[in-house]
């Protein structure tokens, strides 16, 4: 698949998607609390997508069962809603939501702490959101798809933790993941130029000790291969004439 270049007018229909995912991301931070299952956060996202006049786009996406990715503490991204996982006391929970909306796609995550954590994992999220804008930052016209991932790995290595090589940042547009993939990590001035249109999303997953990730038997769940923690921070951005646009926003 091609890197696809949205339109002014494309980029302003996609600001609905991006909206809509970001409310659903929003409150679904508001419910978290000791207690509550990732299937309850699941249902009550799916609700608010589909009220909303959405569509949550990773439900059925490639056999995924939920609406929402929910991945506590080591679970790095896909970690599947259950009645059965129940949030506690010091954990970290990192919720992705992505909304469709006239056929477009907004896709957004964020790690939320749930109740009072450790002063090393407070910062880990800390670092980890920092570091999303400073990507965001270099999401310009003229710059390079590596210099994103520069200005992340930088920030974060400085701070002392690891930087995912296996999963990236994406194309979005009408399909959740389009070219070109978008690394959190790199050197300046390497991959494609970044051109007005082009439409990604900047996530950045980072974790405590080990960059190294294994699956589990489940076939989705992503894991540190250390067993310490990850967050997970994530915007769409549609790069513009006038700089780079969050279409993730309320």
């Amino acid at each position: 698949m091609a890197v696809t270049h949205k339109s002014p007018a494309e980029i302003e229909a996609m600001k609905a998607a991006g909206s809509l995912s970001r409310k659903a991301l929003r409150l679904a931070g508001q419910i978290i609390r000791p207690g509550i299952s990732t299937l309850e956060i699941d249902q009550y996202v799916e609700e608010i997508i589909r009220m909303g006049g959405g569509v949550p786009a990773f439900k059925g996406y490639m056999g995924f069962p939920g609406s929402i990715c929910a991945s506590i503490n080591d679970e790095v991204v896909h970690g599947i809603p259950s009645a059965h996982r129940t949030l506690q006391e010091g954990d970290i929970i990192s919720i992705d939501t992505g909304a469709i909306v006239d056929g477009w796609v907004g896709d957004n995550a964020h790690t939320y702490a749930v109740g009072e954590i450790d002063p090393r994992t407070q910062e880990l999220l800390e670092v980890t959101e920092k570091s999303l804008y400073a990507g965001i930052e270099q999401a310009v016209v003229g710059n390079h798809l590596r210099d994103i991932g520069h200005a992340v790995q930088a920030m974060c290595e400085k701070a002392g933790f690891g930087v995912i090589r296996e999963y990236v940042g994406h194309g979005v547009g009408h399909h959740m993941h389009e070219e070109p993939n978008v690394p959190n990590y790199g050197k300046r001035g390497q991959g494609m130029r970044l051109e007005e249109g082009m439409v990604i999303a900047i996530e950045p997953m980072i974790t405590q000790g080990t960059y190294h990730v294994h699956t589990l038997d489940n076939g989705w769940t992503v894991v540190t291969d250390d067993g310490l923690p990850s967050a997970h921070f994530e915007n769409t951005i549609a790069i513009t004439a006038d700089g780079p646009v969050i279409l993730t926003k309320e």
